[in-house]
């Protein structure tokens, strides 16, 4: 029994010396943070004094100058930054980059000019320092909106197509004839640069010539058809240029050399210059035409004088009657008919201008003998009544108001 009391009071005092406060007033806490991580160091003078020093005070006055530091404030709290898509502006070419260059337009960011915008007419594979040149200030049209950067797109193209159409109107108001260089060739016809602009040159309005590669690269006078922005729609023709340069040149009675196109039932259709004449069947010879195959046939060059032209028109009307020299040798030699063009055509016109002449002292004789007439009339009824400027017509009207009455 003293035994069992014995062990169970060792077993007590075992248990009591793990469970015991530590000395010296440490936790069992601390100690157990000191074994897993170590306390954080505390930081000196040296560390306070560096995190709060700010350098070095600099005095700042604006003595000796012409504005003060708050007017400079309000310049640029007033000064408006803002840059909208559409809105043209100056700006400065200040280096080339990735296929553009960058432009000062004075936002807070540089803008770009890609290459595909730097010029309306761009020659395939041309370089951007081909088109602009750098530290060149010119207009920019800014044509989007500010990216995650701030920066803006800018583009020369489309200033310089608006410019270009408004060229375009004013040619069109002038109707002047104009040249342009053949471009590019399809089966309808070809397309021409006008202004930088491409227009549709139609093949019926090419004069001489058919729209194949051989006209790439050739310049032709041109006028307009059709100038419609909207639309983006611009149509030219060559053959209407053609014609009014040519129908310039040409007068009444001029002696010109053709080429025979087309038979018609009425007549013949003559190439004159890239104009198309009508040869009619009635001004082909004095004497009747039964056939008119056997006179003229389609590749046959001839001489015809014109006798009537419609300028606005491009019209021509001719003749190769009026160069006979003696009626019908156009149906038994054509040839001698256009070998003796030129000396017919002198006496022809000399017998014209005889007739007209004739034609002008029988009008002036006729005027003339009307005048006397009336001075005979205005004489005898003078004599008669002794009245100046009685009315010779006054017996008539009283025997008319005697029939009626």
């Amino acid at each position: 029994m003293k035994l069992t009391i014995a062990i169970a009071a060792l077993v007590a005092g075992g248990a009591s010396a793990f469970t015991a406060p530590p000395a010296f007033g440490v936790s069992t806490q601390g100690c157990s943070a000191l074994g897993s991580t170590a306390v954080a160091a505390q930081p000196t003078r040296f560390d306070r004094l560096k995190k709060n020093y700010k350098g070095p005070k600099v005095e700042v006055s604006d003595d000796g100058l012409d504005f003060s530091y708050a007017d400079f404030d309000e310049a640029v709290e007033a000064t408006d930054y803002a840059f909208n898509r559409n809105d043209i502006v100056k700006g400065t070419v200040v280096q080339y980059d990735n296929g553009g260059c960058i432009v000062d337009i004075g936002a807070k960011a540089s803008a770009f000019l890609p290459v595909g915008e730097a010029a309306l007419v761009q020659e395939q594979g041309a370089s951007i320092e081909s088109l602009i040149d750098i530290d060149a200030e010119r207009d920019f049209e800014i044509i989007s909106e500010e990216d995650e950067n701030g920066q803006l797109l800018v583009s020369v193209r489309r200033i310089q197509y608006r410019e270009a159409w408004d060229k375009v109107a004013a040619r069109q108001t002038e109707d002047d004839v104009f040249e342009a260089e053949v471009v590019a060739v399809n089966r309808g016809g070809a397309i021409c640069l006008v202004e930088g602009l491409r227009a549709f040159l139609p093949g019926s309005h090419l004069t001489g010539q058919l729209p194949t590669e051989d006209l790439i690269g050739q310049t032709l006078p041109l006028k307009f058809l059709e100038v419609n922005q909207e639309g983006n729609k611009l149509v030219v023709s060559n053959r209407r240029a053609v014609v009014e340069q040519q129908m310039s040149d040409l007068s009444r009675g001029d002696i010109i050399n053709g080429l025979v196109k087309a038979l018609k039932p009425y007549g013949a259709f003559v190439e004159v210059g890239g104009m198309s004449g009508l040869l009619h069947i009635s001004q082909i010879s004095y004497d009747r035409i039964e056939d008119l195959e056997k006179v003229l046939q389609p590749g046959m060059q001839v001489k015809c004088m014109i006798i009537d032209h419609d300028k606005v028109n491009g019209r021509i009307a001719l003749s190769t009657k009026t160069l006979e020299p003696e009626p019908g040798d156009m149906l038994r030699d054509p040839a001698l008919v256009f070998e003796k063009a030129e000396e017919t055509a002198a006496r022809y016109h000399e017998r014209m201008e005889a007739e007209r002449k004739a034609r002008e002292e029988a009008a002036r004789d006729i005027v003339l003998g009307l005048g006397d007439s009336l001075d005979d009339l205005t004489g005898e009824s003078s004599g008669d009544d002794g009245e100046e400027g009685a009315d010779p017509l006054a017996d008539v009207s009283d025997n008319l108001d005697s029939l009626l009455s």
